[in-house]
């Protein structure tokens, strides 16, 4: 018996000894990257993930770009950094061994990196993306207008907006439309002489009636539909605003008009909600928004939002018609007049009034 005890204290310490020899891979050093020049005057905001391979000889091997920034040479400056960085390998069994992390680098308005964080494959939803559906954003981007593009911080629209019913206008009103991104927006509409206005600041929001004259704090469901449509936003897709909070897969080709296809992506967050985008093959252009939401009596129903008429301001190109369809069935249009990009926008115009009075005037910027 004594023996028997002896050998099982003697294997148990020859299991936290082997155990001991093990230890995860430790960052020493990860420092940001150098700033680019004319960083002063630099207008860029966006996120560069590298897959970076840590290999068993304490020295960085193969470093492999899963998202760029089509800006300045940001995504170069990024790659140098990851080469700088200091780490003692990943033990296993007392033998170190090669492995990799996916490291998130991110640059901000004020012309600064942020601090580099690493991630594990599972560590965090940002760093699931699909190289491929990740090369279809960026031709997208590219030929929406590639820095200008990505750099626009503000959007005021202006246009006509109409419900249709059996492929007939049944009813239609003027709006302006005035976003702060990624999540301030406040619409202003007009028809038949009343005004309406929604307004929305992330978890908050707030609604003026006309026809009843009343200023109202938006409920819960309000606000989930204002977020829903944050996630099925091509510009949400598009800058980035997404990151963090869903995977984006490739979900690939499939027929468009004749003799076209079109190129699939899919952003699924972290609730369930998915929501597919289609890109013209050839110039890369957006085409389509899909996805799907439950009706009052628990029903599936499909929605789709169909972009076109793109056009060109400042280097910047935006749809001027988006055509939303329920269930195959075409519902609403979006006609833009005017669209202007980077516009100072007072932050006042988003806080809630203390009376209706002050939203009599049309809205002023």
């Amino acid at each position: 018996m004594k023996k028997f005890l002896l050998s099982l204290l003697f294997a148990s310490c020859l299991y936290g000894f082997a155990d001991a020899q093990d230890s995860p891979l430790k960052i020493l050093k990860n420092p940001k990257p150098e700033l680019p020049r004319g960083y002063a005057t630099l207008d860029a905001q966006g996120s560069i993930i590298l897959k970076v391979e840590f290999l068993a000889n304490n020295t960085v091997g193969k470093i492999s770009p899963i998202t760029r920034m089509p800006i300045s040479n940001l995504s170069e400056l990024a790659i140098e950094a990851a080469n700088k960085i200091s780490f003692e390998a990943e033990v296993k069994g007392g033998n170190a061994v090669d492995n990799f992390r996916f490291i998130h680098y991110g640059y901000s308005w004020d012309g600064f990196w942020k601090m580099p964080l690493v991630f594990s494959q599972n560590e965090n939803q940002q760093t699931k993306t699909d190289p491929q559906a990740e090369a279809v954003l960026q031709k997208a981007i590219l030929n929406l207008g590639g820095e200008k593009y990505t750099n626009v911080k503000t959007q005021v629209g202006r246009g006509r907006y109409s419900i249709i019913r059996e492929n007939v206008v049944i009813s239609s009103q003027t709006f302006i439309d005035v976003i702060v991104f990624p999540f301030k927006e406040r619409t202003d509409f007009k028809g038949g002489g009343v005004r309406s206005v929604q307004t929305n600041t992330d978890e908050t929001g707030w609604v003026y009636d006309g026809d009843q004259d009343l200023i109202k704090v938006q409920d819960e469901k309000q606000i989930e539909n204002f977020k829903r449509g944050m996630q099925t936003s091509l510009d949400n897709l598009l800058r980035g605003h997404w990151r963090g909070d869903a995977t984006l897969s490739y979900v690939g080709r499939r027929p468009a008009t004749l003799g076209k296809r079109n190129e699939v992506v899919k952003l699924t967050y972290k609730d369930g909600f998915t929501v597919e985008f289609e890109f013209a093959a050839d110039d890369g252009l957006p085409q389509k928004a899909l996805y799907k939401r439950l009706n009052p009596d628990n029903e599936e129903i499909k929605e789709e939002d169909r972009y076109a008429q793109f056009v060109e301001t400042g280097g910047i190109k935006a749809p001027y018609v988006v055509d939303h369809f329920t269930a195959g069935a075409h519902t609403s249009r979006i006609n833009y007049e005017t669209v202007e990009f980077n516009k100072s926008v007072p932050d006042s115009i988003f806080t809630k009034p203390s009376s209706p009075k002050e939203l009599k005037k049309d809205l002023k910027l």
